[in-house]
């Protein structure tokens, strides 16, 4: 601990950045708990979403499969899947951390490729793997948004453990040395005040 002088003005100070410190502790540890409820929520609907991707995924490659065995290979009909170009992000704030919003405008795309080339496999395969991009969008959202939220707990949890390891020890150890100065000083000035009252008590 640096050296202070105990004056009642440095003892004022000392117990109001103690507060403050107190405080500041608490207004993390709030922030982190609200932070860490945030990221266990959105890390069971990542589960959910990625889920729904794999099972989506495998009823798309078994269709695509069959459209390969019935049309032979689709590489060329796959050339005429338009390119998407409706993807937005936005940002929204939780306790000052940015998450972002991924949306994906609902567009409605025809199939591309006509019947006379087509069957009820490749259409199916068509529309799943939209499926997929769908949820490939939100899950994006969602794991980046876990991301953030896990950094942004980290820094909060180090800056609440200094206040409490660190700072607010410091302060009360502060608080306490200025105080006993100060009763020491009370009490030698006491004494010293008798002293005075006894001598005169002598004289008269």
């Amino acid at each position: 601990m640096a050296q202070v002088v105990p004056t009642k003005g440095n003892l004022l100070a000392t117990k109001k950045s103690l507060t403050l410190a107190r405080t500041g502790f608490e207004l993390l540890d709030r922030k982190r708990n609200i932070l860490i409820r945030e990221m266990m929520g959105l890390i069971d609907r990542a589960n959910a979403i990625q889920g729904k991707i794999d099972s989506t995924y495998e009823e798309a490659y078994r269709a695509l499969q069959r459209a390969n065995i019935t049309l032979g290979i689709c590489g060329e009909l796959a050339q005429t899947v338009p390119q998407e170009e409706n993807l937005h992000v936005a940002y929204r704030s939780v306790m000052g951390v940015e998450i972002p919003m991924v949306s994906l405008s609902k567009t409605y795309y025809p199939i591309p490729f006509g019947l006379h080339s087509s069957n009820d496999a490749l259409d199916k395969a068509y529309n799943k793997f939209n499926e997929v991009k769908e949820l490939t969008a939100e899950l994006a959202e969602v794991e980046n948004s876990v991301y953030r939220l896990a950094d942004a707990i980290k820094k909060t949890q180090k800056r609440a453990n200094a206040l409490k390891n660190i700072m607010i020890p410091r302060f009360e150890e502060t608080v306490k040395f200025i105080t006993d100065a100060l009763e020491e000083k009370d009490r030698e000035e006491f004494s010293r005040l008798k002293v005075i009252k006894k001598q005169k008590s002598k004289a008269g």
